[in-house]
């Protein structure tokens, strides 16, 4: 089986990151995929508590058996992406362990902690986002590790959901579900 690691901070979980893991799957990339939310520790402004972002991916991936939460960086105090995925390649030593990334994020790999190994030892589903081509960012990569996904995504951003709640209270971009959760627990207000 393909499993594939999609970690980030979700501050909230929207649409698009469904929609990524929806796409992969139906397009043969990977089999399943599970989020990853970041710890606590995680140094990015605006963060909510880690449980409240696990608790909205849960709701987010419940009526889906190939969507699935993890809550490994949460219990550890600061993990680096490469222990995040010899963590699952552990849990999992018979599949194919991949990480989903965006070029957004792609740009910075090299300044990773254990890049190459990364690089070398584990498959990386890159998604275009911001309308930003790959081709420029993967020039001075190895090549033999990175899919390059052939759909587009939406603009979308947690910045703007957080923006728009916090103005209205309401976003459009959120699952109904994630979106009543946000709303009776009163966050990003």
């Amino acid at each position: 089986m393909k499993i594939a690691i999609f970690g980030g901070s979700f501050n909230p979980p929207h649409k698009m990151h469904k929609e990524i893991a929806l796409e992969l799957i139906k397009n043969k990339y990977v089999d399943h995929v599970i989020y990853v939310p970041t710890g606590n520790k995680y140094l990015k402004k605006d963060l909510i508590d880690a449980k409240e972002r696990l608790e909205m991916l849960k709701i987010m991936t419940q009526n889906n058996k190939n969507l699935s939460v993890s809550d490994y960086e949460m219990k550890n105090n600061l993990t680096y992406t490469y222990q995040t995925l010899d963590y699952f390649q552990k849990m999992y030593p018979n599949d194919e362990i991949y990480f989903i990334c965006g070029t957004d994020n792609l740009k910075e790999i090299t300044t990773w902690k254990n890049y190459n190994y990364i690089l070398q030892k584990y498959k990386i589903v890159v998604i275009e986002r911001n309308q930003e081509s790959s081709e420029e960012i993967i020039k001075n990569l190895p090549k033999n590790h990175l899919i390059i996904t052939k759909f587009t995504t939406q603009n979308i951003s947690s910045t703007k959901i957080r923006e728009e709640l916090k103005r209205n209270k309401n976003s459009l971009n959120l699952e109904e579900e994630v979106k009543n959760y946000i709303q009776k627990r009163n966050l990003y207000i």
